[in-house]
């Protein structure tokens, strides 16, 4: 009998928790409308790992991670984070688990962390309202106003061309981002101070630097 008859099926993984989550909000929540949806946005929407919101008009928080930063090895240890019910304390678990610097960390290289911002920076208010970002050595945090274009339209074209310099740089091949991201829309003007808060002070409290002006990878528009 043919092996491949027994190989695993390539493509995002089949998450009931997940989708019963996604079904949930979108009872309870404005949908994009027929024209949005024509645009690209989904809604609550969800590719088997964690629930996303993509709608115009939302302010996003959004952290992708290299490939490499939850090591397969430890899957068994991080996925524990993944079962926590609350939102919040979920991500500041599993951004704490980030700041111990796990993997290559390929963002270290100054080369690299330049080419990110400056793909983060290169349709802001074109595209997107930028708002503040910091490059983590494997990791990216990034606080974004949602214009016209999709949110999963700004992150794959951010992640795509990214990748593809990396390795370029890196002389390297295969994936150099996560599959997936974490996103968390900001509920209003206080959610979004203590966000900013956050994005400033994450070099600080994983020990890169003792003030968040020392980190060069760290940008915050003047009037936020």
């Amino acid at each position: 009998m043919s092996e491949s008859r027994f190989k695993r099926r390539e493509g995002p993984p089949y998450n009931p928790e997940v989708r019963n989550v996604v079904r949930r909000q979108r009872r309870t929540s404005l949908n994009p409308t027929r024209e949005e949806q024509g645009d690209g946005f989904r809604g609550w929407n969800e590719r088997g790992y964690i629930p996303h919101r993509d709608e115009p008009g939302l302010t996003q928080f959004v952290t992708f991670r290299l490939a490499d930063s939850f090591p397969e090895e430890l899957r068994a240890e991080w996925s524990k984070f993944l079962k926590i019910e609350d939102d919040r304390e979920r991500r500041i678990q599993l951004e704490a688990w980030l700041d111990h610097g796990y993997g290559a960390c390929h963002l270290r290289d100054e080369n690299l962390a330049k080419m990110t911002a400056a793909s983060l920076q290169k349709f802001d208010t074109a595209r997107y309202g930028l708002i503040a970002f910091t490059i983590m050595p494997n990791h990216v945090h990034v606080l974004f106003e949602v214009h016209a274009v999709p949110m999963a339209d700004i992150l794959g074209s951010w992640k795509q061309y990214t990748a593809t310099q990396a390795n370029k740089h890196l002389g390297r091949s295969g994936p150099f981002w996560q599959a997936d991201y974490w996103d968390t829309y900001m509920r209003d003007e206080e959610h979004q101070e203590r966000t900013i808060r956050y994005i400033r002070n994450n070099p600080v409290k994983a020990e890169l630097v003792t003030d968040w002006h020392q980190w060069t990878w760290t940008y915050v528009r003047e009037d936020a």
